[in-house]
């Protein structure tokens, strides 16, 4: 399975953008990259924080298909992108519910999944920020980003480009297996 890959310079929220493609659209599944948010969506209507040089995506399908309960599909989802961080860091990472994903207790990763109805078909969006080049300050929650706690230059595209390959991937063996 692939996903038809959006790419944007700067959006409102990459969530929003999903969703406007989804409703004016045929597809079942698709991918939103911006470079930039301006009004990205963190849990309970609080703000994300978008850096220039972080990865901002959001994937959308359909969930006719699909037999699992959202919360296996925030474990599967959360997982797919602790996979996709764990090959430039090598260390444990920790799920925090509802959404982030944590190295040695500072945020990485944070993930909002909506679901989305179209006619009779229900959607799962999932927006995806990563902190790679620069983290935010937020004030009683301690943040990180790749670059900072690996030592190294880490390209968006390549965490990008590994995090597409991982949800095709894992899709396409799902459906094989149905």
């Amino acid at each position: 399975m692939k996903f038809k890959k959006f790419i944007f310079k700067k959006v409102n929220s990459t969530n929003l953008t999903a969703i406007n493609i989804l409703k004016k659209t045929k597809l079942n599944y698709g991918m939103i990259v911006a470079d930039l948010q301006s009004k990205g969506k963190g849990q309970y209507g609080r703000k994300w924080i978008s850096i220039k040089g972080n990865l901002f995506v959001s994937f959308f399908y359909n969930l006719d298909k699909i037999d699992l309960s959202l919360k296996k599909l925030t474990k599967l989802n959360s997982n797919l992108v602790k996979k996709t961080i764990s090959n430039f860091y090598k260390k444990k990472i920790l799920f925090k519910e509802p959404n982030d994903l944590l190295i040695n207790g500072k945020k990485i990763c944070g993930i909002l999944q909506e679901t989305i109805y179209k006619k009779e078909n229900k959607f799962l969006v999932i927006g995806i920020g990563i902190n790679i080049l620069k983290n935010p300050v937020i004030l009683d929650y301690p943040t990180t980003n790749l670059c900072e706690i690996t030592g190294k230059n880490i390209k968006k595209n390549d965490v990008e480009k590994l995090l597409k390959f991982n949800f095709e991937k894992k899709f396409y063996n799902y459906f094989r297996n149905k």
